[in-house]
């Protein structure tokens, strides 16, 4: 049997860093970005003698709105476990976490991949502390642990395994990322692990029937989600076409070489020993707590946000993914929008935003509510023919780089000449001057309009209405 005729499996646990100012069940600041190794701790984070943790609410309230993002609604009754294993950047032993009973059940992701829209559902999503971290220094026989980051809370979010291929688990990781970002639960900070996915693998020839899974552990880049399942893919199907049996195992990315590493066998439910936590009272959301947390989605919802946008500037789907990559674009195109200008100006404005703007600003924070005006009067006077693209184009960029500009004083310097008899002797005065092009137009090559235009162009220093112009040409060369 061919290898294509083998049906991949993947489901993807992903771990979302809450954004909160301090710890899950401990009052210590929750940002160890630039803080010194075991510099964030209490005697909670050791689980010391006598230690009480007591829950975060804001990591309920941020857990609540994630499940509005993910289309359902946050079940009023969950409570927290502890799940059991050994590590060095484990202190306490346990993990308290959402077992029997997490916090959101059910919900579902919306992709799309080569023009294939499809609906991830979601199994559940359950509230947990974090583990510390244990680095291996290069060379040395020793391990380093940071337990700066135990007690971070965080959402796990567990997919059905409804995705087969990498570049849907790809799709799914960013549509995801773009659900927890604006919904404003997490920060998803890549780079600093706010958001990291796990991915179960498995393939098989019969769709009723999956093959043992692998699991691939911290991932923290969507090409690293694409690649893993990539390269888990090819090798499970080599494995079996070759006798041999999958193992059911934990495995890393290894980026340097693309390829995943066995790290050790995995685990199920019982070897953890769950039992409920005896220090954490289950939780009892009251309705007045989850409408509040959906009021606040509401304000951030994804999907309502860009469909705004798509109504208001008619943007396309590559247009959308660069804009979304980057909020504070996205708050801005929003400011733009209340403003309730034509569609055309919108338009206008949006496009300049996502193509033009980011080639001259170092970064995003430039996107100020104070250039909101100024870019709408200039996209105004493009609109109704007062400047021509490339002034108007100069002068959004001496918007953002000089602070002293002044956009009405530009508009009025750099004014489209659109005076029909004052173009008509500069027209006369140029065909006059360029007989061979002239008679090149007037024979119906009509390749030589833009060298007069352009001469025209010149002769008036930017500012002639370059569509008045063609007309004008066009009229006196009759053709």
């Amino acid at each position: 049997m061919a290898k294509s005729e083998y049906i991949p499996t993947i489901g993807i646990e992903c771990h979302v860093q809450l954004k909160t100012d301090t710890k899950l069940f401990a009052a210590v600041s929750n940002d160890a970005r630039s803080a010194e190794p075991n510099t964030l701790v209490s005697h909670i984070c050791f689980g010391l003698p006598g230690a009480l943790p007591a829950l975060n609410e804001r990591a309920v309230e941020l857990s609540c709105k994630a499940a509005f993002a993910l289309g359902v609604s946050p079940q009023k009754f969950s409570k927290f476990d502890r799940k059991h294993y050994f590590y060095p950047d484990l202190p306490k032993g346990y993990q308290i976490s959402q077992f029997s009973d997490p916090i959101v059940v059910g919900g579902h992701v919306d992709i799309e991949v080569d023009g294939e829209k499809k609906k991830i559902g979601i199994v559940r999503a359950h509230i947990e502390e974090d583990a510390g971290k244990t680095t291996h220094p290069a060379g040395k026989d020793y391990s380093l642990v940071d337990l700066n980051r135990a007690g971070t809370p965080l959402l796990e979010i567990v997919s059905e395994p409804e995705i087969h291929s990498a570049k849907e688990a790809k799709a799914y990781a960013q549509k995801l990322y773009l659900l927890m970002k604006y919904a404003d639960v997490s920060d998803v900070d890549l780079y600093h692990g706010n958001m990291r996915f796990d991915v179960n693998v498995s393939v098989s020839k019969d769709p009723k029937n999956l093959g043992t899974r692998t699991e691939t552990k911290n991932l923290n880049s969507f090409k690293a989600v694409e690649r893993a399942v990539e390269y888990e893919i090819k090798r499970q199907i080599e494995e079996i076409e070759k006798g041999r049996e999958i193992i059911q195992e934990t495995r890393g990315w290894d980026d340097a070489k693309q390829k995943t590493t066995s790290q050790r066998g995995k685990e199920e439910a019982h070897d953890y020993r769950y039992f409920p936590d005896p220090d954490i009272p289950p939780l009892n959301l009251s309705d007045q707590f989850i409408k509040s947390a959906q009021l606040a989605f509401e304000k951030k919802n994804f999907y309502v946000i860009r469909e705004k946008l798509v109504k208001a500037g008619h943007l396309s789907n590559q247009d959308l993914d660069t804009l979304f990559n980057n909020p504070e674009a996205v708050d801005f195109a929003l400011m733009i929008i209340d403003k309730k200008v034509k569609t055309s100006v919108a338009e206008k404005v949006l496009d300049w935003v996502i193509n033009v703007i980011p080639s001259f600003i170092d970064d995003y924070s430039a996107f100020e509510s104070d250039k909101v005006d100024p870019l709408i009067l200039l996209a105004e006077a493009y609109d109704e023919e007062k400047l021509i693209s490339s002034r108007a184009k100069e002068g959004v960029k001496n918007l953002f780089k000089d602070e002293e500009f002044n956009v009405s004083e530009f508009i009025k310097q750099n004014e489209t000449v659109s005076d029909e008899s004052e173009l008509e002797i500069i027209v006369e005065k140029v065909l006059s001057e360029n007989e061979q092009a002239a008679n090149d137009v007037a024979n119906g090559e009509m390749k030589a309009i833009g060298f007069l235009v352009g001469q025209i162009m010149k002769a008036t220093k930017g500012k002639a209405n370059p569509g008045m112009v063609q007309k004008i040409i066009k009229q006196k060369l009759k053709v």
